[in-house]
């Protein structure tokens, strides 16, 4: 098995459970953060797998009814998803199947069903789903390995965070234009003609059946649509009609200037690398323009999976350097100008009008400007009873109500704003220390906040 040997040496790919396949009828790919079938470096590399063992490919998605911290919001951009993976998918010869385990179905059980030779994943660096592909791995008697498919350059390379972005830009220039490229589409050799396999039915409601304690609170949302397809149709509207003047307009939320690409990005509905190149492709009279989206897309965002990856107080206070922890807790007992409580803060229900408006934008829609999201978490910090509790109620809201919530990009992003991640000290002042202040009569004059109120008003 010498090819499977050389493939296994690619740098996206995590041997998890090493030997060699023996009998088998198929190969396994149990996707589930890279929820694609275009340029998808997991399913690609579970063709090749197959193609070499002269296999079948399946690919797997679960549907678990408790996954951390998701609710129907979040259930139902999935499904709208699987539903664009299951027509990719066909196109290609490749059956797909999807189960739920309210249904009693589990990923185990459905390997020895189809007799899998071996089961490809995909990575995910957050806490709980690292945990299951160790669990998984531990438990299997056919070999298992998973890929780096959610970012540019595979997180393997650097093996390390970074303390600030600069310190991070040399090492990622250096391995870019590498890894920069299209993912090459693997026919697959073999189709599958076992028995007919059951599987959930995609026209169906995906939460049908949840326990009770399943959390319909939080609704769906009509202004995204999940999917690649959808997904593809926005990159088109924003590289075509936008890019050209991101970096103009990008720091004003009153205004449609982002790609708005960070919930496809969670999910997996598109890869990096497809935004990317059609960035740079359609930007080529642009190029500064394109290279500031790009510090975006791929430096901050990558920055923050190292983050996640190396960090395993990602999502607490705890997560801060130190002297970001030391300068919080000599201001420990400043007293605050405003105190709100959780459910105050949930309703946007405080003095300052355009923090609600930006709160509200994040109930309705499931999305925050980047610009008011670094406002929003900083004055969570200033009107909380300690840091420790702001920053814990920081993350339940964003990880309630944002599409992209969950995530490497949002937990770096809480821990910009509030205790200096990936920042340096700045002045002392009550409250924040040395911690970055974001004033609101002064980040109010940056745009047309009366505009931004106004538009989240009547959400």
């Amino acid at each position: 098995m010498e090819e499977l040997k050389a493939l296994a040496e690619d740098k996206r790919i995590r041997v998890r459970r090493g030997g060699e396949p023996v009998g088998g009828r198929c190969v396994v790919y149990w996707m589930q953060h890279a929820q694609r079938a275009v340029e998808n470096p997991a399913l690609e590399t579970a063709v090749r797998v197959a193609n070499v063992l002269d296999l079948p490919l399946i690919v797997y998605f679960g549907v678990i009814a408790n996954y951390p911290n998701a609710n129907w919001r979040h259930y139902h951009f999935l499904a709208q998803g699987l539903r664009d993976v299951a027509e990719d998918l066909a196109e290609r010869g490749i059956e797909f199947v999807v189960r739920r385990s309210v249904d009693g179905d589990s990923l185990e059980a459905f390997l020895a069903e189809v007799d899998a030779a071996m089961v490809i994943g995909d990575e995910n660096v957050c806490r709980e789903p690292e945990r299951w592909r160790r669990a998984l791995a531990a438990r299997l008697r056919i070999p298992c390995w998973t890929v780096d498919a959610d970012v540019v350059v595979p997180s393997a390379i650097f093996n390390r965070s970074f303390v600030l972005l600069h310190h991070f830009r040399p090492h990622l220039k250096r391995e870019l234009e590498t890894w920069l490229k299209p993912i090459p589409v693997v026919e697959p050799v073999r189709k599958w003609d076992g028995q007919k396999l059951r599987g959930w039915n995609l026209a169906g409601e995906i939460t049908e059946g949840f326990p009770a304690a399943f959390d319909r609170r939080v609704r769906p949302v009509e202004n995204f649509t999940g999917g690649t397809h959808a997904g593809l149709r926005r990159l088109r509207e924003f590289t075509e009609g936008q890019l050209a003047d991101y970096d103009e307009q990008r720091n004003h939320p009153e205004v449609r200037g982002t790609s708005q690409m960070s919930p496809y990005l969670h999910y997996g509905h598109l890869s990096p690398v497809t935004i990317a190149l059609a960035a740079r492709e359609a930007g080529a009279a642009c190029v500064a323009t394109v290279e500031k989206y790009l510090d975006e897309l791929i430096g901050w965002r990558e920055l923050a999976v190292l983050f996640v990856r190396h960090n395993a107080h990602y999502d607490t206070w705890e997560c801060a350097e130190p002297w970001a922890q030391k300068t919080l807790l000599a201001h420990a007992g400043d007293a605050r100008p405003w105190l709100y409580t959780l459910e105050q803060m949930e309703r946007a229900e405080t003095h300052d009008e355009l923090w609600n408006a930006a709160q509200r934008e994040m109930v309705a829609t499931g999305w925050m400007h980047n610009y008011m999201r670094m406002y929003w978490a900083k004055k969570m910090l200033e009107w909380s009873p300690s840091v420790a509790v702001g920053y814990q109620w920081a993350v339940e809201l964003n990880d309630r109500y944002e599409l992209d919530g969950r995530d490497p990009n949002g937990y770096a992003g809480i821990a910009w704003a509030m205790v200096g991640k990936h920042d340096r000290p700045w002045f002392d002042r009550p409250v924040f220390g040395l911690i970055r202040y974001m004033a609101g009569g002064s980040t109010g004059k940056k745009f047309d906040s009366k505009r931004y109120i106004a538009q989240q008003k009547d959400r």
